[in-house]
């Protein structure tokens, strides 16, 4: 039993530092990583988890759940996953539309025989567990899509990852995905490689879905930390083979003796921690 709880937050990568959205972004995402701290006191990190990127998603600033951004058809298809460490138990879901809150779908998977569902599939497990139909297309999204302006889909993914006060991990992730993007298409955050946990280190990650599935970056991160090697140390060398390989991703991340990181290869990762004493912001 630690007895100290560890939450960290990410609302996504990308933005350049004189983006006039930055402002809100990290008073919303403070505001959200302190309500979200008070129920890890008295919850597990997985429900923390869930709880945190459920309110990420009901926050039209990020592309997650209400505000996600459209494929080329016009359409909002969101990705959401979640995983336990204690368990190693991984639920998602992949192009899921109409529904509120990608991540408490994903949740609601986790006790399912068959835990991760795209398209139809996923939208028809939602209703059939009683999850009502929402829109998630907000008034500026539809007005991108039809700008056809690509670059706001490098912001907005969210994520995040607890430890709890029984030293248990979690970590769950959310993204509406690319803007105009290919129907079809796949996003990390709706597989291990872009959310994962075991009981060593739990991880989000966030950027260019195809670089992160290249790289597996969330099960490698792990793996480094369960292989003995410090948090921050593996999370400094993945960094760096990042960069060799001019990928475009970032992550946060945290382990069991309630270390935590983050850091990203492209120009802002905007992420806020809580810890019984301490507050930290990555802008």
């Amino acid at each position: 039993m630690t007895g100290h709880p560890v939450l960290v937050i990410h609302g996504g990568t990308g933005l350049p530092s004189h983006d006039k959205r930055l402002g809100p972004i990290r008073r919303n995402l403070r505001t959200i990583c302190e309500q979200a701290y008070a129920y890890l006191e008295t919850h597990t990190a997985l429900e923390a988890v869930a709880y945190a990127v459920k309110r990420l998603e009901d926050d039209p600033l990020f592309n997650a759940g209400t505000g996600s951004v459209l494929q080329e058809d016009g359409r909002a298809r969101m990705s959401a996953s979640i995983m336990d460490g204690t368990t190693m138990r991984f639920a998602g879901v992949l192009n899921i539309e109409q529904v509120q809150n990608p991540v408490l779908v994903a949740d609601a998977l986790l006790e399912e025989r068959d835990r991760v569902l795209t398209g139809p599939g996923a939208t028809r497990f939602a209703r059939a567990r009683g999850f009502p139909s929402w829109n998630p297309v907000t008034a500026l999204r539809r007005k991108e899509w039809q700008q056809r302006w690509r670059e706001q889909a490098k912001q907005g993914t969210v994520g995040a990852v607890a430890l709890d006060a029984n030293g248990r991990l979690a970590a769950a992730t959310s993204t509406g995905g690319k803007t105009y993007a290919r129907v079809g298409r796949i996003s990390d955050s709706g597989m291990p490689a872009g959310n994962f946990a075991s009981a060593h280190a739990a991880v989000s990650c966030t950027g260019i879905g195809e670089d992160i599935i290249d790289e597996g970056l969330a099960i490698r991160l792990s793996q480094r930390v369960e292989d003995g090697i410090a948090l921050k140390k593996a999370f400094a060398a993945t960094l760096a083979e990042l960069k060799a390989r001019t990928r475009r991703a970032g992550a946060i991340a945290v382990d069991a003796q309630g270390q935590f990181v983050w850091g990203t290869t492209l120009p802002i990762l905007v992420a806020t921690a809580r810890t019984p004493g301490r507050w930290a912001e990555s802008f």
